[in-house]
Protein backbone atom coordinates (compact mmCIF):
# COMPACT_ATOMS: atom_id res chain seq x y z
CA UNK A 1 0.00 0.00 0.00
CA UNK A 2 1.21 3.61 -0.54
CA UNK A 3 1.97 5.93 2.08
CA UNK A 4 -1.37 7.27 3.41
CA UNK A 5 0.02 10.85 3.22
CA UNK A 6 0.85 10.51 -0.92
CA UNK A 7 -2.57 8.86 -1.44
CA UNK A 8 -4.16 12.08 0.82
CA UNK A 9 -2.11 14.28 -1.71
CA UNK A 10 -4.09 12.56 -4.81
CA UNK A 11 -8.07 12.61 -3.36
CA UNK A 12 -9.77 15.97 -4.78
CA UNK A 13 -12.87 15.27 -4.53
CA UNK A 14 -15.88 12.68 -4.26
CA UNK A 15 -18.50 12.58 -6.63
CA UNK A 16 -22.17 12.56 -5.76
CA UNK A 17 -23.44 9.59 -5.42
CA UNK A 18 -26.48 9.71 -8.22
CA UNK A 19 -23.40 10.25 -10.86
CA UNK A 20 -21.58 7.25 -9.65
CA UNK A 21 -24.51 5.33 -9.75
CA UNK A 22 -25.23 6.73 -13.27
CA UNK A 23 -21.99 5.78 -14.26
CA UNK A 24 -21.59 2.20 -12.18
CA UNK A 25 -18.07 3.66 -10.85
CA UNK A 26 -17.46 2.55 -6.86
CA UNK A 27 -17.29 5.78 -4.52
CA UNK A 28 -13.65 6.23 -4.82
CA UNK A 29 -11.26 8.91 -5.41
CA UNK A 30 -9.93 11.01 -7.66
CA UNK A 31 -6.49 12.30 -8.86
CA UNK A 32 -5.46 15.83 -8.45
CA UNK A 33 -6.22 18.22 -11.41
CA UNK A 34 -7.36 15.91 -13.73
CA UNK A 35 -10.14 13.89 -11.79
CA UNK A 36 -8.97 10.26 -12.28
CA UNK A 37 -11.45 7.41 -10.69
CA UNK A 38 -9.52 4.98 -9.26
CA UNK A 39 -10.02 1.24 -7.91
CA UNK A 40 -7.86 -1.83 -7.14
CA UNK A 41 -8.06 -3.45 -9.92
CA UNK A 42 -8.93 -2.16 -13.58
CA UNK A 43 -12.04 -3.68 -15.42
CA UNK A 44 -10.92 -1.64 -18.80
CA UNK A 45 -7.09 -1.86 -19.41
CA UNK A 46 -7.36 0.05 -22.63
CA UNK A 47 -9.10 3.05 -20.55
CA UNK A 48 -6.70 2.50 -17.29
CA UNK A 49 -3.29 3.58 -16.23
CA UNK A 50 -1.51 3.28 -12.89
CA UNK A 51 -0.74 6.08 -11.02
CA UNK A 52 2.64 5.55 -9.34
CA UNK A 53 2.57 8.42 -6.81
CA UNK A 54 -0.88 7.41 -5.18
CA UNK A 55 -0.86 3.35 -6.25
CA UNK A 56 -4.04 3.08 -7.96
CA UNK A 57 -5.25 2.11 -11.08
CA UNK A 58 -7.21 5.32 -12.74
CA UNK A 59 -9.81 6.16 -15.21
CA UNK A 60 -9.69 9.35 -16.91
CA UNK A 61 -12.66 11.08 -16.51
CA UNK A 62 -12.98 13.95 -19.93
CA UNK A 63 -15.44 16.40 -18.13
CA UNK A 64 -15.17 19.54 -15.87
CA UNK A 65 -15.72 18.42 -12.02
CA UNK A 66 -18.93 19.48 -11.11
CA UNK A 67 -21.20 18.57 -8.06
CA UNK A 68 -24.42 19.39 -9.35
CA UNK A 69 -24.90 17.39 -12.04
CA UNK A 70 -28.52 17.30 -13.91
CA UNK A 71 -29.81 14.56 -14.94
CA UNK A 72 -29.67 15.03 -18.58
CA UNK A 73 -25.55 15.18 -18.08
CA UNK A 74 -25.75 12.60 -16.12
CA UNK A 75 -27.24 10.34 -18.56
CA UNK A 76 -24.72 11.58 -21.38
CA UNK A 77 -21.73 11.01 -19.06
CA UNK A 78 -22.83 7.15 -19.32
CA UNK A 79 -23.01 7.29 -22.80
CA UNK A 80 -19.26 9.15 -22.95
CA UNK A 81 -17.77 6.33 -21.05
CA UNK A 82 -19.09 3.68 -23.45
CA UNK A 83 -17.75 6.01 -25.89
CA UNK A 84 -14.14 5.30 -24.94
CA UNK A 85 -14.55 1.92 -24.59
CA UNK A 86 -13.97 1.79 -28.45
CA UNK A 87 -11.12 4.64 -28.49
CA UNK A 88 -8.83 2.89 -30.56
CA UNK A 89 -10.30 0.33 -32.28
CA UNK A 90 -13.10 2.15 -34.84
CA UNK A 91 -11.28 4.11 -37.28
CA UNK A 92 -11.50 6.03 -39.67
CA UNK A 93 -15.32 5.67 -38.09
CA UNK A 94 -15.44 8.22 -34.84
CA UNK A 95 -16.17 6.47 -30.97
CA UNK A 96 -19.33 6.57 -29.92
CA UNK A 97 -21.31 5.38 -27.10
CA UNK A 98 -25.36 5.26 -26.25
CA UNK A 99 -27.51 4.60 -23.43
CA UNK A 100 -31.21 4.37 -23.35
CA UNK A 101 -32.84 5.52 -20.44
CA UNK A 102 -36.63 5.02 -19.25
CA UNK A 103 -38.41 6.58 -16.16
CA UNK A 104 -34.87 7.93 -15.07
CA UNK A 105 -33.37 4.39 -15.57
CA UNK A 106 -30.79 3.23 -17.99
CA UNK A 107 -31.60 0.23 -19.29
CA UNK A 108 -29.34 -0.47 -22.39
CA UNK A 109 -25.98 0.25 -23.12
CA UNK A 110 -24.32 0.32 -26.49
CA UNK A 111 -20.88 1.26 -28.04
CA UNK A 112 -19.04 1.12 -31.84
CA UNK A 113 -16.86 -1.50 -31.54
CA UNK A 114 -15.16 -1.32 -35.09
CA UNK A 115 -16.09 0.63 -38.50
CA UNK A 116 -18.67 -1.65 -40.36
CA UNK A 117 -20.07 -3.08 -37.30
CA UNK A 118 -23.17 -1.81 -35.75
CA UNK A 119 -23.12 1.76 -34.47
CA UNK A 120 -23.63 2.48 -30.38
CA UNK A 121 -27.27 3.56 -31.19
CA UNK A 122 -27.90 0.05 -32.83
CA UNK A 123 -26.04 -2.01 -30.69
CA UNK A 124 -27.71 -0.23 -27.55
CA UNK A 125 -31.38 -0.78 -29.33
CA UNK A 126 -30.31 -4.66 -30.07
CA UNK A 127 -29.60 -4.95 -26.22
CA UNK A 128 -33.17 -3.89 -24.77
CA UNK A 129 -34.62 -6.62 -22.84
CA UNK A 130 -37.47 -6.52 -25.16
CA UNK A 131 -37.66 -4.34 -28.21
CA UNK A 132 -40.94 -2.67 -26.83
CA UNK A 133 -39.19 -0.53 -24.39
CA UNK A 134 -37.92 1.69 -27.02
CA UNK A 135 -41.45 2.81 -27.43
CA UNK A 136 -41.31 5.82 -25.25
CA UNK A 137 -37.65 6.19 -24.25
CA UNK A 138 -34.94 8.62 -24.31
CA UNK A 139 -31.72 8.08 -26.27
CA UNK A 140 -28.40 9.41 -25.42
CA UNK A 141 -25.83 9.66 -27.79
CA UNK A 142 -22.29 11.25 -27.69
CA UNK A 143 -22.38 12.06 -31.60
CA UNK A 144 -25.18 12.87 -33.79
CA UNK A 145 -26.66 9.69 -35.58
CA UNK A 146 -25.72 8.92 -38.99
CA UNK A 147 -28.50 10.40 -41.69
CA UNK A 148 -26.75 8.51 -44.87
CA UNK A 149 -25.93 4.89 -45.96
CA UNK A 150 -22.29 4.20 -45.19
CA UNK A 151 -21.00 0.90 -44.06
CA UNK A 152 -23.94 0.42 -42.52
CA UNK A 153 -27.74 1.63 -43.16
CA UNK A 154 -28.46 4.97 -41.68
CA UNK A 155 -29.09 5.23 -37.79
CA UNK A 156 -31.81 7.48 -37.73
CA UNK A 157 -34.12 4.76 -39.69
CA UNK A 158 -33.30 2.50 -36.85
CA UNK A 159 -34.33 5.48 -33.80
CA UNK A 160 -37.69 6.16 -35.90
CA UNK A 161 -38.67 2.19 -35.79
CA UNK A 162 -37.98 2.03 -32.19
CA UNK A 163 -40.72 4.72 -31.80
CA UNK A 164 -38.38 6.90 -29.63
CA UNK A 165 -40.18 9.83 -27.53
CA UNK A 166 -36.61 11.77 -27.74
CA UNK A 167 -33.23 11.62 -28.77
CA UNK A 168 -30.57 13.58 -26.51
CA UNK A 169 -27.27 14.27 -28.85
CA UNK A 170 -23.96 15.12 -27.68
CA UNK A 171 -22.19 17.20 -29.95
CA UNK A 172 -23.54 17.81 -33.66
CA UNK A 173 -21.75 15.54 -37.18
CA UNK A 174 -18.46 17.67 -37.74
CA UNK A 175 -18.97 17.11 -41.20
CA UNK A 176 -20.65 20.18 -42.85
CA UNK A 177 -22.74 18.29 -45.59
CA UNK A 178 -24.22 16.10 -42.72
CA UNK A 179 -24.18 18.46 -39.51
CA UNK A 180 -27.78 18.79 -38.64
CA UNK A 181 -29.51 16.65 -40.45
CA UNK A 182 -30.67 14.19 -38.41
CA UNK A 183 -32.07 16.41 -35.67
CA UNK A 184 -34.42 17.73 -38.84
CA UNK A 185 -35.45 14.01 -39.38
CA UNK A 186 -35.59 13.00 -36.55
CA UNK A 187 -38.15 16.16 -35.60
CA UNK A 188 -39.64 15.29 -38.88
CA UNK A 189 -40.50 11.96 -37.49
CA UNK A 190 -42.38 13.18 -34.25
CA UNK A 191 -39.23 12.31 -31.74
CA UNK A 192 -38.04 15.28 -29.68
CA UNK A 193 -34.60 16.21 -30.34
CA UNK A 194 -31.85 18.25 -27.82
CA UNK A 195 -27.90 18.86 -28.43
CA UNK A 196 -25.31 19.89 -27.06
CA UNK A 197 -25.11 18.42 -24.03
CA UNK A 198 -21.67 18.13 -22.27
CA UNK A 199 -21.01 18.89 -26.17
CA UNK A 200 -17.15 20.12 -25.38
CA UNK A 201 -16.58 16.76 -23.64
CA UNK A 202 -18.45 14.69 -26.37
CA UNK A 203 -16.18 16.72 -29.05
CA UNK A 204 -13.43 15.81 -27.53
CA UNK A 205 -13.83 12.42 -28.06
CA UNK A 206 -12.84 12.05 -31.65
CA UNK A 207 -10.11 14.99 -32.12
CA UNK A 208 -8.97 12.91 -34.95
CA UNK A 209 -11.94 12.04 -36.76
CA UNK A 210 -13.40 15.54 -36.38
CA UNK A 211 -9.95 16.66 -38.20
CA UNK A 212 -9.67 14.11 -40.94
CA UNK A 213 -13.22 13.88 -41.72
CA UNK A 214 -13.31 17.58 -42.82
CA UNK A 215 -9.69 17.86 -44.31
CA UNK A 216 -8.70 14.58 -45.41
CA UNK A 217 -5.34 14.79 -42.78
CA UNK A 218 -4.62 13.15 -40.08
CA UNK A 219 -4.87 14.56 -36.66
CA UNK A 220 -0.71 14.45 -35.74
CA UNK A 221 0.45 14.12 -32.23
CA UNK A 222 4.05 15.30 -31.79
CA UNK A 223 5.45 12.56 -29.01
CA UNK A 224 9.03 12.36 -27.28
CA UNK A 225 10.72 11.38 -24.28
CA UNK A 226 13.65 13.92 -23.46
CA UNK A 227 15.86 15.10 -20.75
CA UNK A 228 15.02 18.42 -18.52
CA UNK A 229 17.44 20.11 -20.56
CA UNK A 230 15.46 18.81 -23.45
CA UNK A 231 17.48 16.41 -25.28
CA UNK A 232 16.57 13.16 -26.95
CA UNK A 233 18.93 10.59 -26.58
CA UNK A 234 21.77 9.12 -24.25
CA UNK A 235 24.92 7.81 -25.18
CA UNK A 236 25.26 4.84 -27.64
CA UNK A 237 26.73 2.37 -24.78
CA UNK A 238 23.85 3.27 -22.21
CA UNK A 239 20.44 2.08 -22.50
CA UNK A 240 18.39 4.19 -25.12
CA UNK A 241 15.46 5.07 -22.97
CA UNK A 242 14.96 8.20 -21.27
CA UNK A 243 12.25 8.01 -19.24
CA UNK A 244 10.98 5.10 -16.88
CA UNK A 245 8.77 2.47 -17.08
CA UNK A 246 5.60 3.62 -16.03
CA UNK A 247 6.06 7.02 -18.86
CA UNK A 248 6.53 3.90 -21.28
CA UNK A 249 3.50 1.83 -20.34
CA UNK A 250 1.60 5.21 -20.77
CA UNK A 251 3.22 5.28 -24.41
CA UNK A 252 1.92 1.78 -25.35
CA UNK A 253 -1.71 3.32 -24.32
CA UNK A 254 -0.89 6.20 -26.29
CA UNK A 255 0.16 4.22 -29.52
CA UNK A 256 -2.76 2.04 -28.93
CA UNK A 257 -4.79 4.80 -29.65
CA UNK A 258 -3.74 5.89 -32.87
CA UNK A 259 -3.61 4.69 -36.48
CA UNK A 260 0.00 4.62 -37.29
CA UNK A 261 3.46 5.85 -35.84
CA UNK A 262 5.61 7.99 -37.53
CA UNK A 263 9.57 8.21 -37.29
CA UNK A 264 12.48 9.58 -40.09
CA UNK A 265 14.91 7.30 -41.53
CA UNK A 266 17.89 8.58 -38.98
CA UNK A 267 15.29 6.74 -36.22
CA UNK A 268 15.71 3.58 -37.80
CA UNK A 269 19.39 3.68 -38.46
CA UNK A 270 20.56 4.30 -35.14
CA UNK A 271 17.47 3.13 -32.41
CA UNK A 272 16.18 0.51 -34.01
CA UNK A 273 13.05 0.67 -32.60
CA UNK A 274 10.03 -1.87 -32.85
CA UNK A 275 7.43 1.05 -32.83
CA UNK A 276 4.60 -1.77 -32.02
CA UNK A 277 1.94 -1.87 -28.58
CA UNK A 278 3.25 -3.59 -26.00
CA UNK A 279 1.47 -5.11 -22.75
CA UNK A 280 -1.77 -3.39 -23.71
CA UNK A 281 -4.23 -6.59 -23.90
CA UNK A 282 -6.50 -6.69 -27.13
CA UNK A 283 -4.75 -3.19 -28.58
CA UNK A 284 -4.49 -3.13 -33.06
CA UNK A 285 -1.05 -2.71 -33.72
CA UNK A 286 -0.48 0.64 -35.81
CA UNK A 287 0.98 1.25 -39.05
CA UNK A 288 4.63 1.89 -38.84
CA UNK A 289 5.48 4.96 -41.29
CA UNK A 290 8.96 5.45 -41.99
CA UNK A 291 9.99 8.99 -44.12
CA UNK A 292 13.71 8.83 -45.46
CA UNK A 293 15.25 11.12 -48.59
CA UNK A 294 18.25 8.74 -48.96
CA UNK A 295 15.89 5.80 -48.74
CA UNK A 296 19.03 3.69 -47.03
CA UNK A 297 17.68 1.19 -44.20
CA UNK A 298 19.08 -0.86 -42.66
CA UNK A 299 17.56 -4.48 -44.76
CA UNK A 300 17.12 -6.07 -40.92
CA UNK A 301 16.14 -3.37 -39.23
CA UNK A 302 13.11 -4.98 -36.89
CA UNK A 303 10.22 -2.67 -38.48
CA UNK A 304 11.09 -4.52 -41.60
CA UNK A 305 11.52 -7.85 -40.49
CA UNK A 306 8.94 -8.78 -37.80
CA UNK A 307 5.71 -10.15 -36.99
CA UNK A 308 4.45 -7.06 -38.22
CA UNK A 309 6.49 -5.87 -41.18
CA UNK A 310 3.36 -5.93 -43.84
CA UNK A 311 2.01 -2.91 -41.54
CA UNK A 312 5.19 -0.86 -42.34
CA UNK A 313 5.38 1.74 -45.05
CA UNK A 314 8.77 3.34 -46.32
CA UNK A 315 8.14 6.93 -48.10
CA UNK A 316 11.40 7.88 -49.87
CA UNK A 317 12.17 11.73 -50.67
CA UNK A 318 8.75 13.10 -50.05
CA UNK A 319 7.64 16.04 -48.03
CA UNK A 320 6.51 15.15 -44.26
CA UNK A 321 3.05 17.22 -46.03
CA UNK A 322 2.62 14.77 -48.83
CA UNK A 323 3.07 11.75 -46.59
CA UNK A 324 0.28 13.26 -44.58
CA UNK A 325 -1.49 13.53 -47.13
CA UNK A 326 -1.21 10.37 -48.87
CA UNK A 327 -1.93 8.71 -45.03
CA UNK A 328 -5.16 10.58 -45.21
CA UNK A 329 -6.34 9.37 -48.38
CA UNK A 330 -5.79 6.20 -47.24
CA UNK A 331 -7.99 6.52 -44.24
CA UNK A 332 -5.36 6.93 -41.17
CA UNK A 333 -7.03 9.42 -39.39
CA UNK A 334 -4.44 9.84 -36.52
CA UNK A 335 -0.45 9.69 -36.93
CA UNK A 336 1.94 10.32 -33.83
CA UNK A 337 5.47 11.03 -34.72
CA UNK A 338 8.03 10.03 -32.05
CA UNK A 339 11.14 11.34 -33.85
CA UNK A 340 14.04 12.29 -34.19
CA UNK A 341 14.82 15.74 -34.15
CA UNK A 342 14.76 16.84 -38.11
CA UNK A 343 11.24 14.87 -38.27
CA UNK A 344 9.59 16.97 -35.11
CA UNK A 345 11.02 19.98 -36.76
CA UNK A 346 9.85 19.78 -40.13
CA UNK A 347 5.97 19.04 -38.51
CA UNK A 348 6.44 21.84 -36.84
CA UNK A 349 8.04 24.45 -39.39
CA UNK A 350 5.16 23.44 -41.56
CA UNK A 351 2.07 23.73 -38.60
CA UNK A 352 1.11 20.00 -39.35
CA UNK A 353 0.76 18.75 -35.42
CA UNK A 354 -2.20 19.36 -33.60
CA UNK A 355 -1.37 18.03 -30.09
CA UNK A 356 1.99 17.83 -28.10
CA UNK A 357 2.78 15.07 -25.38
CA UNK A 358 6.05 15.01 -23.63
CA UNK A 359 7.78 12.65 -21.23
CA UNK A 360 10.11 14.67 -19.30
CA UNK A 361 12.88 12.70 -17.07
CA UNK A 362 14.63 14.51 -13.85
CA UNK A 363 17.95 14.32 -16.32
CA UNK A 364 19.98 17.01 -17.92
CA UNK A 365 21.84 15.14 -21.04
CA UNK A 366 23.60 18.09 -22.76
CA UNK A 367 24.63 17.17 -26.26
CA UNK A 368 23.87 18.18 -29.70
CA UNK A 369 20.54 15.75 -30.37
CA UNK A 370 17.43 18.31 -29.56
CA UNK A 371 13.91 17.43 -29.38
CA UNK A 372 12.90 19.71 -32.31
CA UNK A 373 15.03 20.41 -35.05
CA UNK A 374 13.46 22.28 -38.17
CA UNK A 375 14.04 26.08 -38.67
CA UNK A 376 12.03 27.57 -35.39
CA UNK A 377 10.10 30.33 -34.94
CA UNK A 378 11.81 33.43 -35.76
CA UNK A 379 10.55 35.17 -32.70
CA UNK A 380 8.63 33.92 -29.17
CA UNK A 381 5.49 35.68 -30.33
CA UNK A 382 5.89 33.65 -33.13
CA UNK A 383 6.57 30.13 -31.25
CA UNK A 384 3.75 27.50 -31.64
CA UNK A 385 1.85 27.54 -28.17
CA UNK A 386 -0.16 24.96 -26.63
CA UNK A 387 -3.84 25.12 -25.12
CA UNK A 388 -5.95 23.08 -22.46
CA UNK A 389 -2.07 22.10 -21.15
CA UNK A 390 -2.33 18.82 -18.56
CA UNK A 391 0.47 17.98 -16.26
CA UNK A 392 0.85 14.53 -15.46
CA UNK A 393 3.56 12.55 -12.99
CA UNK A 394 4.52 8.94 -13.55
CA UNK A 395 6.99 8.58 -10.72
CA UNK A 396 9.95 11.48 -11.29
CA UNK A 397 8.85 11.57 -14.46
CA UNK A 398 6.36 14.67 -16.10
CA UNK A 399 3.94 14.61 -19.13
CA UNK A 400 3.05 17.31 -20.80
CA UNK A 401 0.10 17.26 -23.33
CA UNK A 402 -1.47 20.46 -24.98
CA UNK A 403 -3.36 21.28 -27.96
CA UNK A 404 -1.14 23.19 -30.47
CA UNK A 405 -2.08 26.97 -31.18
CA UNK A 406 -0.25 28.73 -34.01
CA UNK A 407 0.97 32.55 -34.12
CA UNK A 408 -0.42 32.70 -38.25
CA UNK A 409 -1.12 29.73 -40.71
CA UNK A 410 1.42 29.46 -43.36
CA UNK A 411 1.02 29.97 -46.71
Amino acid sequence: MPDERVRDDCIRKILPLSLLYALQYKPLDFHIGSYWHTESSPSNFRAASFCHLCGNWLYPLPFPMVLNVSSTESMMLAAIREAERGIGQTSPNPSVGAVIVRDDQIISRGWHKKAGEPHAEVEAIRGLPSPELSKGATLFVTLEPCSTHGRTPPCVETIIRGKFKRVVIGTLDPNPAHAGKALSILNSAGIETEHGVLEEQCRRLNLAFNKWIVTKMPFVIAKAGMTLDGRLTRPHHEPRWITNEASRHDTHLLRSRVDAILVGGETVRVDDPELTVRGIPGARQPYRIVVTQSGNLPPAARILTDAYKDRTCVFVGRSLRKVLEDLGQKEITSVMIEGGMRTLGEAFDQQLVDQVCFYVAPLLGGGPKLVVGGLGAGSTAESPQLMNVEYRRFGDDLRMTGDVKYAATIA
